[in-house]
């Protein structure tokens, strides 16, 4: 799963990243803190940039992945715990990152824990991906809504993505995550759009990396998978769009004195 995951997940664009440094005020000088790092395809442009990066993975497969990844830059630990449990020996960080890994942590610690990891006036950002559709474009749902409700019908995951225009309105702060309240300053959001192109047999195994068919029996994932890279090769020329916005949400560290709501 791990080299799975790594091969069909979509990265994030350069601009997201210039906007990172250029909000965060991040040089070569500063140090990162990554927070579910995967295989590492935020960490290999966060190192890039020249800062020292420590990520931080639950899973040893996916941490043992990500450093090969990285195992050409000398600025960059990858250390296997989850967040809520890492060991963070006293160490101090300028930028927090969490790439499409924030929704894993327990609310209860995160934000609380981003805080106390933080130095003064450093920041949060989060990243990740939105899936959305384009009026008149082709898109794989609209394509195979028959073969999700054959296979599994009724299964409340199932719809056609959001509209691109829709979700742009959206400056939802920072989004589906638990707010941080009085610990974080109001996040700046930036969307960037992307797009993945997939044969038949790409876009099934792009979905085999997804939570909501990986819940699946694997006696209805595998055959569904099968007929929706069926539909893709005989209906949609083998050649299939996952449109994205990418999103950046950034966030100051706030000086928590008396009678701030926490």
């Amino acid at each position: 799963m791990p080299e799975l995951y790594d091969r069909v997940r979509p990265g994030y664009p350069d601009e997201l990243f210039a906007d990172l440094v250029a909000t965060t005020g991040m040089d070569e000088r500063s140090s990162v803190l990554e927070v579910g790092c995967g295989t590492g395809q935020a960490t290999r442009s966060l190192a890039a940039l020249g800062c020292s990066v420590t990520a931080v993975e639950p899973s040893a497969d996916m941490a043992a992945l990500a450093r090969q990844r990285i195992a050409s830059f000398r600025n960059v630990e990858v250390e296997t715990s989850t967040f809520e449990e890492w060991n963070d020996r006293g160490r101090r960080f300028d930028v927090l990152v969490a790439a499409s890994s924030w929704h894993w942590v327990d609310p209860s610690i995160g934000w609380r824990r981003a805080h106390d990891v933080l130095r003064p006036g450093a920041w949060a950002a989060l990243l990740g991906h939105v899936v959305v559709r384009r009026p008149g474009e082709p898109e794989v749902y609209a394509e195979t809504a028959d073969l999700h409700e054959r296979f599994c019908p009724g299964n409340p995951g199932w719809g056609h993505p959001p509209l691109e225009d829709d979700v742009r309105t959206t400056d939802e702060g920072w989004g589906l995550v638990d707010d941080p309240g009085g610990l974080f300053g109001p996040a700046i959001v930036r969307w960037y759009p992307t797009v993945q192109w997939f044969n038949g047999d790409g876009f099934a195994d792009h979905l085999r990396s997804l939570s909501l068919y990986r819940r699946l029996d694997r006696d209805v994932r595998e055959p569904l998978l099968d007929a929706i890279a069926e539909r893709v090769r005989t209906c949609m020329g083998d050649r299939a769009p996952r449109r994205y916005l990418s999103v950046l949400r950034v966030g100051q560290r706030a000086e928590c004195g008396p009678g701030t709501d926490l």
